[in-house]
């Protein structure tokens, strides 16, 4: 894909800054966020920046640190290495960017090293999935209070799936993966619907439909953010760009046009909110 004019003026400006040694081996370069106020971009030109710089060998990501120069020595590597690795590209560029090359090239070893810690890229996303989602942990549950606990569990899940927008689509509802921190997720919600006095069978199949609910819901994060990238717009502007086009359409239905008259928000954290507290509200009474 060619890059454009401001993404390749941002590259060109920190390959300088690396090759005259402003920025030495081992030093952090700017975030995605100081791009963004440095140089005046969107979010999604400043994470096609820091994309390209890795692809040229130039800063890799460390876990923990963030993106820095790339030095001469290869990092030790271990599971737990290239699975944040793995995960901070995904995190950067979703997993359609993600292969075991891509992730030796981050971490800065051959390819075939990798296989000696992880079997195959399947494993890996497995692997990767499980902790993004052991990366909060589950609260105890109350004696009392189902609602707000399986709240509190709903909106951590969502929590996690904002911050690793790839995970939603990698998880699949009717064929589980081996994940032991979901798991516990899930543990936590059959728990707190079994003192709501619902036969077994019920909370079994409300306790799963709950669960895929948020992970549906969150199945959008990735695409907006796709989308994003795509158009260099966010959904509000997206949204201003479309009146036009969908006016005629809009006008040919009185209920539509009625409420889409109305200023409100309609973004995927709002949406899932208004559905959260639907579901709840139905389980209470």
């Amino acid at each position: 894909m060619k890059q454009n004019t401001a993404t390749s003026r941002i590259v060109s400006e920190l390959r300088d800054r690396i090759k005259q040694g402003k920025l030495a081996p081992g030093d952090a370069v700017p975030s995605a966020r100081q791009i963004v106020r440095e140089f005046g971009v969107a979010i999604a030109t400043a994470t096609k920046v820091l994309a390209q710089l890795r692809r040229e060998g130039l800063v890799r990501v460390e876990p923990g640190i963030g993106t820095i120069v790339r030095g001469e020595r290869a990092p030790d590597l271990s599971r737990a290495r290239i699975v944040e690795a793995a995960i901070a590209i995904a995190d950067d560029e979703g997993t359609a960017a993600l292969s075991m090359r891509t992730v030796a090239r981050e971490l800065g070893v051959a390819t075939m090293s990798l296989y000696r810690h992880v079997p195959s890229k399947d494993a890996l996303l497995v692997l990767m999935a499980d902790a993004a989602l052991g990366e909060v942990a589950v609260p105890r549950p109350p004696r009392t209070a189902w609602r707000a606990y399986v709240e509190t569990l709903a909106k951590l899940q969502w929590e996690g799936y904002r911050r690793h927008r790839w995970l939603a689509p990698m998880i699949s509802m009717t064929r589980p993966q081996q994940l032991p921190h979901g798991m516990q997720h899930t543990e936590a919600v059959l728990f707190a619907l079994s003192n709501l006095g619902l036969a077994d069978r019920d909370v079994l199949r409300v306790g799963v439909a709950l669960l895929g609910y948020v992970r549906g819901m969150a199945v959008g994060l990735e695409s907006e953010r796709e989308a994003e990238r795509d158009t260099g717009m966010d959904q509000t502007e997206w949204m201003e760009s479309q009146n036009a086009a969908f006016a005629p359409l809009i006008a040919k239905l009185p209920t539509l046009r009625r409420l889409s008259a109305l200023d409100q928000e309609l973004g995927l954290d709002t949406l899932f909110e208004t559905g959260l507290k639907l579901f709840l509200d139905g389980l209470e009474r």
